[in-house]
């Protein structure tokens, strides 16, 4: 048996004439964390929803744990789904919302409450069970949510972009919880996003989808440093695309740019700048009209504290801050 908990192999699914997701290869390894991440129309939800078995292939395998499960309904798959939407029954308790699936699975009182509460001790809400969800922040809703999907012991958990609808502060402190409850249960991940630096901070792999199609499937730090192609460079983070002298094309990040007031470089006029908490971030528009974004940190001293808008610079950069798109344009 392989160490692959999930496995799509030529996977096409079609809605009319519109191909969702188109011949995916994919091979989630056991225990992992994997993202699927990419913009709205990618097909990272129909992809999540074929694992799940709320759509079926139009041609292609889905496998689980090694078995083919093309065919066969949600039910009858080892995994559990994690919604954005809560989807907590208002009129139970917090306890019996999270031993609901175990009920229906005919365990007796005392073993679903015991393993309910060990669900609630895991996702740090262990003296909420008796309230009702109304009486619950969303942060802490999500959590009776993941704590209900887990107590059934899935294969694989889907995770369908289940902090969207948090706010900033409350999305980031659970990013650190889900990973944390992740390892502790060694259960495979598949969460799908849009948001990249959810992505890139939770992940073991982040799967890059376009068009039906992973553009790139690596750890995190080889998706930001080594993109394979423009579509990920862009997609992932901040990118520049300047036009140099010499008639080539440079991917840069913001952040691999230098900026000062004269030296060897491409002149240019700063546009805007723009204090953002630790770093500077500006605009600067070079001889040829092209605009470049580039990010400094803060030194309360730097070349950059004294620019002020409409000033001409220059920016340059080191050779090894270019990135090598190694599949080429998307």
């Amino acid at each position: 048996m392989s160490g692959w908990d999930v496995e799509l192999e030529g996977v096409t699914r079609r809605f009319g004439e519109v191909i969702a997701v188109d011949a995916v290869d994919l091979q989630v390894v056991r225990g992992e964390f994997l993202s699927l991440l990419g913009p709205s129309g990618c097909g990272k939800t129909t992809t999540l929803r074929l694992i799940a078995g709320f759509e079926h292939p139009d041609a292609g395998v889905v496998r689980i744990d090694g078995s083919d499960v093309s065919k066969l309904p949600p039910y009858r798959r080892p995994v559990n789904t994690v919604f954005q939407s809560y989807a907590l029954f208002p009129h139970l308790s917090v306890l019996d919302n999270v031993a609901y699936g175990l009920k229906q699975r005919g365990l007796g009182r005392r073993e679903r409450r015991l393993r309910a509460l060990e669900m609630l001790d895991l996702v740090h809400l262990p003296d909420l069970g008796r309230r009702r969800p109304k009486e619950l922040s969303g942060g802490q809703q999500q959590r009776v949510a993941l704590a209900r999907a887990l107590v059934m012991t899935p294969k694989v958990l889907l995770l369908d972009e289940p902090l969207g609808a948090l706010d900033l502060k409350v999305r980031k402190a659970l990013q650190i919880e889900l990973k944390r409850i992740q390892q502790e249960v060694g259960i495979t991940f598949v969460y799908v996003t849009h948001d990249q630096e959810e992505a890139l901070a939770m992940s073991d792999r982040v799967a890059v989808m376009s068009h039906g199609r992973i553009e790139q499937l690596a750890p995190p730090q080889e998706i930001y440093d080594h993109p394979a192609t423009d579509f990920v460079a862009g997609f992932i983070g901040d990118t520049n695309f300047i036009h140099d002298p010499d008639g080539g094309r440079i991917a840069i990040r913001p952040e691999g740019l230098r900026l000062a007031r004269d030296g060897e470089g491409l002149r240019g006029r700063l546009v805007t700048r723009m204090v953002i908490g630790p770093t500077v971030q500006c605009v600067v528009r070079l001889a040829d009209g092209q605009e470049v974004l580039v990010r400094v940190q803060r030194s309360g001293g730097s070349a950059v504290d004294r620019l002020t808008n409409g000033e001409e610079v220059t920016v340059s950069w080191a050779a090894e801050e270019a990135l090598e798109l190694t599949g080429g344009k998307a």
